[in-house]
């Protein structure tokens, strides 16, 4: 009984991940377009909350893997999080962005070193963290511009959605996780 509840709760944790961060586009982007004043910071700012709760789940689930690599992933998207709460842009570069570039492509590693995931969404993470890098360069980013954006959100919707409907594979992550404990 316990085996099968931790394996449903591996299982929702990647699906509410995977919810939620669709959710937290749909919130940025409905206060992007629609919103204005007070009211688009606040929808910023529940977006950004939605994806810091993403991260700490995402570390949970990586944890196994690596719990360094997870944790400086996890890092540097909370950094990326915070100055998109700030909306901090200094020097005209969206440094939330560009952490996030540097967290796709971590994510994307320990998605490709996962018997719980299938690898095409690790190399589809590496996909979208190498869109968000071009913002690191603001000529670079307006010149790739919608393609770097397409790249972007193409992969990383897609792992989400992937994550949303299917989850992981519960099985192989508690067997990963035995293994660990085996290790120690």
């Amino acid at each position: 009984m316990m085996k099968r509840l931790a394996e449903a709760s591996q299982r929702l944790k990647a699906r509410v991940a995977g919810g939620l961060y669709w959710l937290s586009v749909l919130i940025a982007s409905f206060s992007e377009i629609v919103l204005r004043g007070p009211l688009n910071i606040a929808g910023g700012l529940i977006a950004v909350l939605g994806m810091v709760a993403m991260t700490l789940l995402f570390y949970g689930i990586f944890k196994p893997i690596s719990r360094g690599f997870s944790m400086f992933a996890a890092s540097l998207s909370l950094v990326g999080l915070s100055f998109e709460a700030l909306r901090w842009q200094p020097w005209g570069v969206n440094i939330a962005i560009v952490f996030s570039g540097f967290y796709c492509l971590m994510i994307g590693y320990l998605i490709f070193r996962a018997n719980f995931l299938p690898r095409i969404l690790g190399a589809l993470m590496i996909f979208a963290g190498l869109g968000w890098l071009t913002y690191l360069s603001t000529p670079l980013a307006n010149s790739l511009s919608p393609y770097n954006l397409a790249c972007g959100l193409l992969g990383e919707g897609l792992v989400m959605l992937w994550l949303l409907v299917i989850g992981l594979n519960a099985q192989k992550w508690n067997e990963l996780v035995a293994a660990r404990r085996s290790q120690s």
